[in-house]
């Protein structure tokens, strides 16, 4: 756990001082250890070993939360709808549960994508879903390299990213990875940009009218 820990705080450090560490597994000592190294406001997890509870209560502003086992069955995911307060009411939309395989994926290119690729997109995609749009994420195998989000310009979103995984990502590369994004892209710039950048292959929901 503390490994994969290290992994994701290495796709960009400096921006998770002071953020949100979501474990999907109970944390143990050594990972506790790992958080509380650096100034972190909230951690989140299916549950804690006692000495990793004894390490994190030492943090004297950290808040640590316990959500339970995580599980198929877990009512909380089943949920059919989400809503929100707005001036005058609420919204109400039906929660987004899509979780797409490989075999749901559409190739459009000649060059097919490898196993690996196909592996890549799908984690990619899944992990973009938590992104503020536009959102574009940069992965190699099961790690984010690069993430741009919250940019009016898609463009915009990979040149961030580009950034991001060439100064901030420790150790990490966006040459050969793969590109996701929330959104169909209505003229190749932004392609260009991630192929500038290194990316090898892009997984995106299409629509444009100039897709073909």
């Amino acid at each position: 756990h503390a490994d994969a820990y290290d992994r994701a705080l290495r796709t960009d450090a400096k921006s998770a001082f002071g953020g949100i560490v979501a474990l999907n597994r109970e944390c143990d000592a050594d990972t506790a250890t790992a958080v509380a190294d650096s100034f972190k406001e909230v951690v989140v997890a299916p549950g804690y070993t006692e000495s990793a509870l004894d390490v994190l209560t030492e943090k004297k502003n950290l808040r640590v939360l316990d959500v339970g086992a995580l599980g198929d069955g877990d009512d909380r995911f089943t949920e059919r709808f989400t809503e929100k307060p707005i001036v005058g009411g609420r919204l109400v939309q039906e929660r987004d549960r899509q979780s797409p395989t490989a075999d749901d994926l559409e190739v459009v290119t000649e060059r097919e994508p490898t196993d690996e690729q196909l592996e890549t997109m799908t984690f990619a995609w899944k992990t973009l879903k938590h992104v503020k749009s536009n959102g574009i994420l940069f992965a190699t195998g099961t790690e984010t390299v690069g993430v741009g989000m919250g940019q009016v310009s898609r463009v915009d979103a990979v040149t961030l990213a580009a950034m991001k995984s060439a100064k901030d990502a420790d150790g990490k590369s966006a040459e050969g990875a793969v590109m996701a994004s929330d959104a169909f892209f209505p003229f190749p710039d932004a392609i260009e940009e991630a192929a500038d950048a290194g990316i090898a292959a892009v997984i995106q929901p299409g629509g444009s009218v100039n897709d073909e």
